[in-house]
């Protein structure tokens, strides 16, 4: 295989020369590039990753930080950014949270991987880190975009959806069926988006007079695990409820799973409502009928403001991003009995 040397040498020319031909940068006069190009041609000379990364500068290598990767949530997300990358001729490194210490400093030490690995730009999607944190990356944070969080720092590189309108549109299609036995299946407190959602959610149902203080909802994990021991939970409380508003489709598949476990028919007894609108939604039984949050909208016109930034591209970017109810089989309206109520 031709190397770089051999491209300088059949044209006659110095390393650095050729090289500046290669990369497209520096002054090189018009005849020595045509002597370079001919030689690149007859020897069908093709730059390596490494060589291509010495010549120009850059890796050409875009970091993608999540926090874990179990579940099915982040799987159709890489796929989309690695596929658009390729396209574009560039790569991609993934970090995820792992180690010592808690989900910030996971956070934090995977950036830093990602960056000392040479990436020329980042793709965050964390809810455990905080404005500082992209503040102490210095200049690199120009080159950093955040999927699904605001941070005040990055305000215009930070790609998300209004959340409180996704959890009063959740309220507002349990109400329309006529449920006002409502229990709620949380996500970690912690997370932004989470008290986002809940917050619109809580605040259409008091709108509706519904007593929220006595409205049954626990946290849990974003799992289909968390799901399932939140719905045991529920069921085990003896509290009366037609309907359930699950904080992601991933804790509403672990609560489907657990409600035929236990008997409990959905929809005919208890409605399931989840929030994303993620693949599993599809594959569910009864099929999961869910919020529609554009997590492929969000993350493509995030990666091409990114890329825009990294290799000087004109990509178009959007923030606009409608949200929807994807609806399925897992809603109906209450039963005449108390559906929920176990004995």
């Amino acid at each position: 295989m031709a190397t770089i040397k051999d491209v300088a040498r059949l044209a006659g020319v110095g390393l650095g020369t050729a090289s500046r031909v290669i990369s497209g940068k520096g002054s090189v006069s018009q005849s020595t590039q045509e002597k370079v190009r001919k030689a690149i041609e007859q020897l069908e000379f093709r730059p390596s990753h490494a060589a291509r990364s010495l010549l120009s500068g850059s890796s050409q290598m875009i970091g993608v930080y999540i926090p874990y990767l179990s579940g099915t949530f982040y799987t159709p997300i890489l796929q989309a950014i690695y596929t658009a990358l390729r396209a574009a001729g560039l790569n991609m490194v993934v970090a995820f949270g792992v180690g010592d210490g808690d989900s910030r400093t996971q956070a934090i030490d995977g950036l830093n991987f990602l960056i000392e690995r040479g990436s020329d730009g980042l793709i965050v999607m964390s809810n455990a880190m905080v404005d500082e944190d992209f503040v102490a990356l210095g200049p690199f944070q120009s080159k950093v975009v955040v999927i699904n969080q605001e941070f005040p720092s990055i305000a215009g590189q930070c790609f998300t959806v209004d959340h409180v309108a996704g959890g009063k549109l959740a309220a507002q299609t349990l109400l329309a069926l006529g449920h006002r036995k409502i229990a709620v299946i949380a996500g970690r407190a912690a997370a932004p988006d989470n008290r986002q959602r809940i917050a619109g959610f809580m605040a259409v149902l008091e709108e509706a007079g519904v007593d929220t203080g006595k409205l049954w909802m626990e946290d849990g994990e974003f799992t289909p695990e968390g799901g399932w021991a939140c719905a045991e939970r529920l069921l085990q409380s003896g509290r009366e409820f037609t309907a359930v508003f699950c904080a992601n489709d991933e804790m509403a598949v672990g609560a489907l799973s657990f409600f035929q476990k236990a008997g409990v028919k959905v929809p005919e007894q208890v409605s399931v409502l989840g929030y994303d609108d993620t693949h599993s939604a599809e594959f569910t039984a009864p099929q999961l009928t869910s919020v529609h949050i554009p997590w492929s909208e969000m993350t493509m016109n995030g990666l091409n403001y990114l890329l825009n930034q990294c290799y000087d591209l004109q990509r178009p970017v959007e923030r606009a991003y409608g949200i929807h109810v994807a609806e399925r089989a897992s809603l109906a309206p209450p039963p005449a009995v108390k559906g929920g109520k176990r004995k």
